[in-house]
């Protein structure tokens, strides 16, 4: 007979794949970089929010009109084809970013990112209508109430409101903002409509609820900042060789004779964070860099009268050296950051001479296909093309169309055609040589456009005048 074995089967475990987020609860706090990050949300949506009310001349001031294929910003009008502008300018914004980020980390992240923006704004309401960080989590512990649900709806409102607004103010930079808040309110335009919806949702969700979880992990910058760091980038850091060993401590207790750091283990610096990490650990890439663990830790430090800067914006060889301000600041003119300053000084200069320099008038040719070159009348050999002229100027022009390269060459059609201000026109143009004043194939020629007004401009385009064998 066999005996029963007396030892218990063990629980089964499960395993779990997918690790889950808990929800950040993120605790106010006061000092130089929470004034200087509200400083930035102020700042940058006063300018959004604004810029596309106000106007220039006769019209929006800031406008992208899709539609209409026109770029309106202060002055300037730009067509597709000045689309080597925006080129240069997404290729400034990334050096200035690669040259931030050697020099002082991730400063976009934690003061200008539209993310970090819009989710201090979502996170201020939210403190606003439930409270503070403890109300925040007794109230979300708690059984529904009528208070809770109150509270709830109110920020959800609030919530959609400023998400709304911000889909429409967004549209309004690619539709005239003032026709775009008449066609909501009449119910028209069914893809503006859609537009302000998707980027109001956008927000809402981003802002409200996704929050650290964008920079976390679908917000490809946390990813390859480390090849963008070095040991001289100033980041924020903690400084063990200060702060530990870390533990509690009561006033009266000298900390040094135990043999205790600094840091009393307060997490005061966790529980501000806005991604929930513990900057004691060490350099993260969820870290982006708005100092407030800063703000906290040099707060807790008053209280107990330690000197500040147990975590503060420093770079990791002033840390392990002990290298004080002076020999940080001297460590910042290192070859990558000037390589960076130098290309970047360049394209700015290169841009704003284009820019100044640019001629306020396009021109495209294209060859009329239907009757490539013909005899007419008078005995003369007659090539036709479509000229689309583009005013880029904010009044009336007119010009003169000649043309050059041939022997007797001529425009046979109307020489001089009107434009009006920030428009483009097609015009048929007909150009015509005597027979035989050119042998047989094509013939290079150039279009001669010039503005007759107080605008001097002139363009010239080259093309091809064919003579049949």
């Amino acid at each position: 007979m066999t005996t029963p074995d007396p030892t218990p089967t063990p629980p089964q475990q499960v395993i779990q794949f997918y690790q889950p987020n808990p929800k950040v609860y993120t605790r106010s706090i006061s000092g130089v970089f929470t004034r200087w990050r509200w400083a930035l949300v102020f700042l940058t949506q006063a300018v959004f929010y604004l810029l596309p009310w106000l106007e220039w001349g006769q019209r929006q001031m800031v406008l992208f009109d899709l539609g209409a294929r026109r770029f309106y910003i202060f002055g300037l009008v730009l067509y597709p084809q000045d689309f080597i502008y925006l080129t240069g300018l997404l290729i400034i914004s990334a050096l200035s970013l690669f040259l931030f980020t050697a020099v002082a980390g991730r400063l976009w992240c934690g003061f200008a990112c539209p993310q970090t923006v819009y989710t201090e704004i979502f996170m201020w309401i939210e403190r606003q209508i439930e409270g503070d960080r403890s109300a925040r989590l007794r109230l979300d512990k708690s059984p529904w109430t009528w208070e809770k649900l109150r509270k709830k709806t109110l920020k959800q409102l609030a919530w959609l409101t400023v998400a709304l607004w911000t889909g429409f103010t967004f549209v309004g930079y690619f539709v005239p903002i003032r026709a775009l808040g008449g066609e909501l309110l009449a119910l028209q335009g069914t893809w503006q409509i859609f537009w302000v919806g998707f980027y109001g949702f956008a927000t809402y969700g981003n802002a409200g609820y996704m929050r650290e979880q964008v920079c976390k992990y679908m917000c490809p910058y946390a990813r390859f900042q480390s090849a963008m760091f070095d040991k001289d980038t100033l980041i924020v850091s903690y400084d063990p060789a200060r702060g530990e060993p870390r533990a509690p401590r009561k006033k009266d207790v000298d900390a040094k004779a135990q043999g205790l750091g600094d840091c009393i283990d307060c997490s005061l610096c966790v529980q501000v964070c806005p991604t929930g990490i513990d900057i004691r650990k060490g350099l993260q890439y969820e870290c982006i860099g708005c100092g407030l663990c800063v703000d906290a830790c040099n707060s807790v430090m008053d209280k107990v009268q330690y000197p500040r800067g147990l975590i503060r914006f420093s770079t990791q060889n002033a840390v392990n050296h002990r290298w004080s301000p002076a020999q940080i600041v001297r460590r910042v003119l290192r070859p990558r950051v000037l390589v960076y300053t130098t290309i970047l000084l360049a394209l700015c200069i290169a841009m704003l001479a284009s820019l100044v320099t640019r001629t306020p008038l396009k021109v495209d040719v294209v060859r009329d296909r239907a009757a490539l070159s013909r005899i007419v009348p008078g005995g003369k050999l007659e090539n036709v093309y479509r000229l689309q002229i583009m005013n880029a100027t904010e009044g009336p022009q007119r010009y003169r169309i000649t043309a050059r390269g041939l022997p007797g060459l001529a425009v046979a059609s109307e020489a001089e055609v009107d434009i009006g201000p920030a428009e483009s026109r097609w015009v048929v143009v007909q150009l015509q040589i005597p027979f035989g004043a050119a042998a047989p194939g094509s013939h290079a020629v150039h279009f001669d456009v010039e503005a007759l007004g107080r605008e001097a401009a002139h363009v010239s385009e080259k093309t091809v005048f064919l003579v049949p064998r």
